[in-house]
C-alpha cells in the first residue's frame, strides 16, 4: 500500500536523486568535450526563463528533467570525439552505479541504503535508455543510436539535419526570442486588463 513514507521517498527521488543523476549525466558531456577542445560550452539545467547564469552553468525556472549540454564547435571534430562524448553519460552513470552498489554491498552507508539504492536505480535507468540504440518520440536518435551510427557508418544517417548537440549560440538566441515573446504576452495582458 502506498503510504506517507512512500510519498516522502517519491518526493526525495523526484527532486533530489533524479536531478543529481541528470546533472552528473550532463556534466560528463562537458568533461569529455573539454578533452576535444570544446568551444563555448554551456550546461543548462531546466527549461523556461533563466533564473541565473554563472559562467557556463545556466539554471532555468522549470523542472530539471529537461536539461542539456550545448557547444558551438569542437576543435577536434572527429568520429572518435563524438563516440567518446556520447558514451560519456553511459560511462559516468555505469561507473557511479557500480561503485555505489559495491560500497553498499560491503556495508557502506547502511543508514542511507534506500537513498543510494534509488540513486543506483536511476543511474541504471538512464544507462538503459542511453545504451539501447533507438529513436526518441521526436524522431531524434538517443546516445546509443548515435554511437551505433558513428561506429557503423562514420556519420549520422537518420533524416534529422540538426546537429547532435545544440549550439550554445543558437540556444542563447532561442532563449532571447522566448523571453521576448513572454514580455509581449505580458504587455498584451496588461492592455486587456486595463480596458
Amino acid at each position: 500500500m502506498f503510504g506517507l513514507s512512500n510519498l516522502v521517498s517519491l518526493v526525495v527521488s523526484a527532486f533530489i536523486i533524479l536531478p543529481i543523476v541528470i546533472f552528473l549525466r550532463e556534466v560528463s558531456y562537458l568533461i569529455v568535450s573539454w578533452l576535444f577542445g570544446v568551444v563555448n560550452p554551456r550546461l543548462t539545467i531546466g527549461s523556461g526563463p533563466r533564473i541565473i547564469k554563472i559562467g557556463i552553468i545556466d539554471i532555468r525556472k522549470y523542472y530539471h528533467i529537461y536539461s542539456w549540454f550545448s557547444y558551438d564547435e569542437l576543435k577536434n571534430d572527429s568520429k572518435s570525439a563524438y563516440i567518446f562524448i556520447y558514451s560519456s553519460p553511459i560511462l559516468i552513470n555505469l561507473s557511479l552505479a557500480l561503485l555505489i552498489n559495491f560500497l553498499l554491498a560491503n556495508g557502506w552507508a547502511e543508514e542511507y541504503k534506500t537513498f543510494w539504492d534509488r540513486f543506483v536505480f536511476y543511474a541504471f535507468y538512464y544507462i538503459l535508455f542511453d545504451i539501447v540504440p533507438m529513436f526518441t518520440i521526436n524522431g531524434k536518435p538517443n546516445n546509443g543510436m548515435i554511437i551505433y551510427e558513428m561506429i557503423r557508418y562514420g556519420k549520422r544517417v537518420d533524416f534529422n539535419t540538426e546537429s547532435f548537440l545544440p549550439k550554445t549560440s543558437d540556444m542563447e538566441q532561442q532563449h532571447k526570442e522566448y523571453m521576448k515573446k513572454i514580455e509581449e504576452l505580458k504587455k498584451e495582458r496588461e492592455k486587456e486588463s486595463g480596458k
